[in-house]
């Protein structure tokens, strides 16, 4: 017979395993999962799901419950004695900023932080880079006892910034480096009690001064509004002394929206460019929902009538606009369609980005867009990039990246293209006519391009009636996904009453013999997408783990080893593979949180997940290029494609990015959250923050 048992433990993290191990000598199937990268996600229940189970179990509580009694001022500001902490112009840090990982982080806690600081690239101007022995002035990322950082560049040499112990999430860093890059609270702004009620009857006594505010003739607010998903903001209950809320929002749909730490706003990044006089992001490209009839810089051409068209809605089919799917809208919002309805065999149409040229070191990028086919599953979507070797090359080189051919879809489908443009390019959507009837076609809307390395993607379908419909312990498994480097994995989804968990395992596949085992110092990261049609507008919800070669089972098995060596041999599809221990988080996320972003849009929820090899981090504080997998299509030699841009070129002109010091202010100006001028003055004394979160 098969055992059965779950064994739970107390641990400060919501982070746990699953230990799948069937009995040795059996095979067990799991029905209709997908191959690999395709097809929906598999169902199944507890019942039917037969495991001996090791499960950490997680105990939420307070961040702020770590700090009471360390006699801090205004609840989370360490006091030195040294000279005043108004902060102006010359407590704002040169771009790129220096940084250094102490040795004293985890593994994990390292990989983290350079993700946040991925953040910092893709939604500001901000940059950063691994400290020189020329940079005499730097931040120290240390792991000490709680989250905290000063506010502003205000020490010589070395400025801690800690991500101590339970703070190793990308919003509390990148809280952290806000805050040392020159930001305070949300809720200390001068204009707060405008849009927040202070419950002082409900604060810990003792605690009334962590929500101190600054008057408007010291602060300034970067004339942005105030900021409810700011992840400066105090969480509701921010020192609560059990009586009730400490923070009441003016305006009741947003009480439970403050003290986000899922990421930084869309005003956090507005309010940061403007700090630092600047506006270029360092690795966001380009982005395009076409509601503007520019089609954003964007060209069609076709060798048949009516290409590429921009519309509101398909005749004879039931498709929308993606961008607002399932949203109230003021106005007409549009997407791109081609039809290959009554059409020939072969006819085409493209449609071509504006030229782009990559600003990084690093010659990775990643075109996402979400696309509707509702044609025949013969035609054709081909995706090119058409690459200049200089500005005289008016016809460009091109290279096939993706296609797609498969049955129609009849639904908008998240898709990712890696690219490695090394010079000035174009991204061109081929649209291409295939065998036999169609009743409909190709669409197109919500194009984000970006410096960045694409992830897998694993979108569920009608989720939010599978929510609404399963048992508790119902779950899902992913397609199968290999890594850049060839590891095979596979993600599992369990729905609880009260909250989602993830976790992922290593599944045995085609290179393993190729492969270093154990997997260890690998970063497996996991992101529930907010589907916000603009990348650097998305507050996704994202939790990491690295295969630690330490980890050892109770029978002596290494955790992260070949899983043909430990893991359970079980049937996927057509296939009889080898499963291995899954790892990951409980808690991933509370279903009430499933409401306060778009996560789920028009009834479906997009994971995505990815695994990088962050070993490179014991030597140094960061890491090597990416790899971008070519892959091999058939094309028709006929590719319109083929025939040249569709628009007369204009090269853009390449932005400069400030890697020295930053503009010198006017006399009064005010260049930080705080003022700098003569005449204002506070206290002799340099002001650490150290953070609370509260949830």
């Amino acid at each position: 017979m098969f055992l059965s048992t779950i064994m739970f433990f107390f641990s400060p993290l919501s982070f746990s395993f699953l230990h799948t191990n069937f009995l040795i000598g059996t095979t067990e199937e799991w029905k209709d999962i997908p191959d690999i990268n395709k097809g929906k996600a598999n169902i199944l229940l507890v019942s039917l799901y037969l495991i001996f189970t090791n499960h950490y179990f997680y105990s939420y509580f307070m961040y702020s419950e770590l700090m009471l009694g360390l006699n801090l001022r205004e609840g989370d500001i360490m006091m030195h004695n040294q000279r005043s902490a108004i902060l102006g112009n010359q407590y704002r840090w040169n771009i790129p900023v220096p940084f250094e990982l102490s040795v004293n982080l985890s593994m994990n806690y390292k990989g983290v932080i350079l993700r946040a600081l991925e953040q910092f690239r893709l939604k500001s101007c901000i940059d950063f880079k691994s400290r020189t022995e020329d940079d005499i002035s730097y931040i120290s990322v240390e792991s000490r006892e709680g989250c905290w950082s000063y506010v502003g560049h205000i020490v010589a040499g070395a400025q801690t910034l800690s991500i101590g112990n339970g703070c190793g999430v990308k919003g509390i860093v990148e809280h952290e480096f806000l805050h040392a890059l020159g930001f305070w609270h949300e809720q200390s702004r001068y204009d707060r009690d405008d849009y927040v009620t202070i419950n002082f009857k409900n604060i810990i006594t003792g605690y009334a001064n962590n929500f101190d505010k600054y008057s408007e003739n010291l602060t300034t607010t970067q004339d942005t509004p105030y900021d409810y998903y700011s992840v400066m903001h105090y969480d509701k209950n921010a020192f609560s002394n059990g009586n009730g809320s400490t923070i009441i929002t003016k305006r009741s749909e947003f009480q439970d929206v403050i003290g986000q730490r899922l990421d930084m706003s869309e005003y956090d990044t507005i309010e940061l460019n403007k700090l630092y006089k600047c506006n270029s992001s360092i690795s966001f490209l380009d982005h395009c929902s076409f509601d503007d009839e520019s089609l954003c810089q964007m060209s069609v051409c076709s060798a048949a009538d009516y290409g590429w068209q921009r519309v509101e809605s398909v005749s004879g089919i039931s498709v929308t606009d993606h961008t607002y799917l399932g949203k109230e809208q003021n106005g007409t919002s549009f997407f791109m369609h081609f039809s290959t309805k009554g059409r020939n065999e072969g006819d085409a149409a493209r449609m071509e980005s504006m030229t782009m040229t990559p600003k990084r070191d690093c010659k990775v990028q990643c075109l996402q867009f979400y696309y509707y086919h509702s044609g025949n599953e013969s035609d054709q979507l081909n995706i090119w990039i058409r690459e200049y070797q200089n500005e005289a090359d008016n016809r460009g080189t091109l290279r096939l990246m993706d296609q797609i051919i498969e049955p129609p879809g009849n639904y908008w489908k998240l898709h990712h293209v890696p690219l490695n443009a090394n010079k000035t390019f174009q991204v061109v959507f081929e649209a291409r006519k295939g065998a036999g009837n169609s009743s409909g076609g190709f669409s197109l809307d919500d194009i984000n391009i970006s410096e960045t390395e694409c992830p897998h993607t694993w979108q569920i379908r009608d989720f939010e009636k599978v929510l609404n419909n399963s048992v508790s312990g119902t779950r899902m498994y992913s397609p199968l996904y290999y890594s850049s480097e060839g590891y095979r994995f596979q993600a599992l989804l369990i729905l609880y009453q009260n909250y989602l968990s993830v976790y992922v395992g290593l599944v045995s596949g085609a290179y393993d013999d190729q492969l270093q085992w154990p997997c260890q110092w690998r970063q497996i990261t996991f992101q529930i997408l907010d589907q916000n049609p603009h990348i650097q507008k998305r507050m996704s919800s994202e939790k990491s783990f690295t295969t630690d070669p330490a980890l050892v089972s109770s029978y002596g098995r290494n955790d992260w080893d070949n899983p043909r060596n430990n893991g359970t041999r079980v049937v996927i599809g057509n296939e009889t593979v080898y499963v291995g221990i899954f790892w990951g988080y409980q808690y991933a996320i509370m279903k009430e949180d499933l409401t306060k972003r778009e996560f789920i849009k028009g009834g479906d929820i997009i994971f995505l997940f990815s695994m990088q090899d962050i070993s490179g981090l014991f030597q140094s504080d960061f890491l090597p290029c990416p790899k971008v997998t070519i892959k091999d299509f058939n094309v028709s030699s006929h590719s319109t494609a083929q025939q040249g841009s569709c628009a007369t070129r204009a090269l853009p002109t390449p932005q400069t990015i400030s890697t020295t010091s930053t503009p010198q202010p006017t006399e009064g100006e005010c260049l930080d959250i705080f003022c700098s001028s003569s005449a204002k003055t506070v206290s002799s004394l340099i002001l650490v923050v150290v953070c609370f979160f509260f949830w």
